[in-house]
């Protein structure tokens, strides 16, 4: 899979953006978006599918329907939306084929689906920063509608090419926390279940990347300020 560079940034990650509380507070604990599954719910669901699915492979298809969206949502804003169709197809072929080994303790297979994709995105490291630099540089790439006024609309982009720089310079380990909580929407147990690494160190990574891009944002709000005062 070769991911194309060359195609305008917007069109490569569209919408590219954090919600404003996720950078607000230092993470302290497993307590941010994608709270896990809780186990009456998931229990029925993707641990009993793939089980069925061993002897009947169609039922993996349930699993594929439930968790594609996520899964290409989480890789298009790491390497774009043509990369994603490749990563998310190859995700699901890749669980389909290593499901004889899954543990079936493991209710909810949201972790396992993204620690897979995850793998596969690593690949293309060097791609995923080098679009996040190409839509750092880009101009008037993510916001179309004509109801937002130039000023918003200049500020909008601003700070979506400033948060692609910020990720761009983030440790490849703090960037992957941050992006599987931020668009995965896993909390801090899921990505450690995905990344096979302590809880308390997804906790470390996750401060240090939100501090970084942060001290980014800060300083395109700064700037925004003396513009608009001017």
């Amino acid at each position: 899979m070769r991911v194309n560079s060359d195609r305008p940034p917007d069109r490569v990650l569209p919408g590219l953006a954090l919600p404003a509380s996720f950078l607000t507070d230092e993470a302290v604990g497993d307590d941010v978006a994608g709270d896990a599954v809780p186990v009456e719910a998931a229990v029925a669901s993707d641990a009993e599918v793939i089980r069925m699915s061993l002897r009947d492979p169609e039922r993996f298809a349930e699993v594929f329907h439930k968790y594609f969206a996520a899964i290409h949502r989480y890789a298009s804003a790491r390497l774009g939306a043509d990369a994603a169709d490749d990563v998310a197809a190859e995700t699901f072929l890749a669980a389909f084929r290593q499901r004889e080994r899954y543990d079936l303790s493991r209710h909810d297979a949201r972790a396992w689906l993204f620690g897979i994709a995850t793998n596969l995105i690593r690949r293309h490291r060097r791609d995923e920063v080098r679009l996040y630099r190409a839509l750092e540089r880009a101009r008037d790439a993510s916001v179309t509608d004509s109801g937002v006024s130039p000023v918003d609309r200049a500020d909008a982009d601003l700070a979506q090419r400033r948060l692609a720089g910020a990720l761009a310079v983030l440790k490849a380990g703090d960037r992957e926390a941050l992006l599987l909580v931020a668009y995965g929407e896993l909390s801090y147990a899921e990505v450690s279940d995905a990344l096979g690494i302590p809880v308390g160190t997804v906790g470390s990574r996750l401060n240090r990347a939100r501090r970084q891009v942060r001290k980014v944002l800060d300083r395109d709000v700064a700037s925004k300020g003396r513009r608009h005062d001017g």
